[in-house]
């Protein structure tokens, strides 16, 4: 008898596909250096972790040895909650934040205690594709919505309005976005929060690079705008504390509850099939929050990486068929790719061809749910003369490609 994966594994879209990322493996493990434009690990680009929280935690070490609450510590839960009061989020009840290894282990338990067969969830195109795993793994159905890359790659919230079903339980915002790097502003979320109201959604809001923000744009936390809406925020220390291997997320519910008694309570039950969240990265929370974590070059305005955003966007808009919206936030760019001046069809096997001649690492935009193989997400971590390197290397390789 041959044993086969779940056929609920055969239509999850995931932002490394596997011939891929085989390959990046088979490459290093043969000496090769493989410069990683896929990841959003800040770490292995010299953006280090803040010397004192890394200190607390190694002190802590001695009593973290045990089992946590199952939503996690209570003063780690405590600060996020000062966290969002901050922000304008009222009545976060620190027995609705939910501690998690990484924002992406929460995302999957805030799913499977929602959803039923065919339930559906609105997802951002493109997407964080955690989002549409998580929802399809769940026996759910991703429907997504169109982001429009001519007006800054905001949501087209008429679009969202006309794919709500009866079956339509949530509505998840990406913002700042991975990949586009759009920032929304208030009116946008504002727009997209009326359709949640007309129709009784859930809203999710994954907001893990809200400290990461370039030129004059502003983050404005979805839940501070919805008081009257069940509002799921998501966030971490993975990205501006540099801190993505300690695996140390959160998840706070706010808004009216009463109607939600039994998701929460479901969502609880989910928290203990882990029994707890790894106690090291908890630790790091509270001392995180507290200490900001604005003052570097991850999160300055004028810091190492709007240097590179500003590098890489010239670059990109350079190579002759190739164009991008500049990134207002996060570690990305998503260029547009002219088919009709390139031959791609398979933008899968581009970003592999690429690898391969190059030992250059990109996403293919259909592994983020985009629909046409005419995009590619590239990290912007790297520093600035390197990136820039790298991307004339891209245009040098589109410019020889055929498929």
């Amino acid at each position: 008898m041959k044993f086969a994966q779940s056929s609920r594994l055969s239509n999850l879209s995931h932002e490394a596909p596997g011939p891929i990322a085989e390959q990046v493996s088979r490459l290093e493990a043969a000496g090769h250096r493989v410069m990683r434009l896929d990841t959003g690990d800040p770490f292995p680009f010299g953006f280090e972790a803040p010397a004192e929280l890394v200190r607390h935690i190694a002190e802590a070490l001695p009593n973290s040895a045990g089992y946590s609450p199952t939503k996690g510590l209570l003063p780690a839960r405590n600060a996020v909650v000062q966290y969002y009061s901050l922000r304008d989020v009222p009545g976060i009840d620190v027995e609705h934040v939910f501690l998690g290894n990484g924002a992406s282990e929460l995302i999957v338990m805030a799913m499977t205690a929602l959803l039923d067969e065919r339930d559906e969830v609105l997802v951002p195109a493109p997407d964080f594709p955690v989002w549409t795993a998580a929802v399809n793994v769940n026996g759910g159905r991703a429907v997504h919505y169109r982001c429009d890359e001519s007006s800054d790659w905001y949501p087209d919230v008429a679009d969202i309005a006309a794919k709500v079903t009866a079956r339509t339980r949530a509505i998840v915002i990406i913002n700042p976005n991975n990949p586009t790097g759009a920032v929304y502003p208030s009116e946008v979320l504002t727009g997209i929060l009326d359709v949640a109201r007309e129709h009784n959604l859930i809203v999710c809001s994954d907001e893990i690079y809200d400290k990461i923000l370039y030129d004059d744009a502003v983050h404005t936390t979805t839940a501070s705008l919805a008081p009257d809406l069940l509002c799921l925020t998501f966030n971490g220390l993975s990205k501006a504390y540099r801190c993505a291997g300690f695996r140390a997320g959160w998840l706070a519910v706010s808004g009216p509850t009463d109607h939600a008694v039994s998701y929460l309570d479901g969502l609880t039950t989910v928290a203990g099939l882990r029994r707890c969240a790894n106690v090291p990265g908890q630790q790091a929370i509270q001392i995180a929050l507290e200490a900001d974590g604005s003052d570097h070059d991850l999160t300055l305005p004028v810091g190492a990486l709007r240097q590179q955003r500003d590098r890489a966007w010239a670059t990109l808009n350079s190579i002759p068929g190739v164009s991008c919206v500049k990134p207002r936030g996060a570690l990305y760019a998503f260029p547009k790719i002219d088919l009709n001046v390139y031959p791609i069809r398979d933008d899968e096997q581009f970003a592999l061809d690429l690898l391969l001649q190059e030992k250059i690492h990109i996403i293919p935009g259909t592994g983020l749910s985009w629909p046409d193989p005419d995009h590619v997400r590239i990290v912007m971590l790297p520093r600035a003369d390197e990136l820039e390197a790298t991307i004339g290397t891209i245009g040098q390789f589109l410019a020889t490609y055929r498929q």
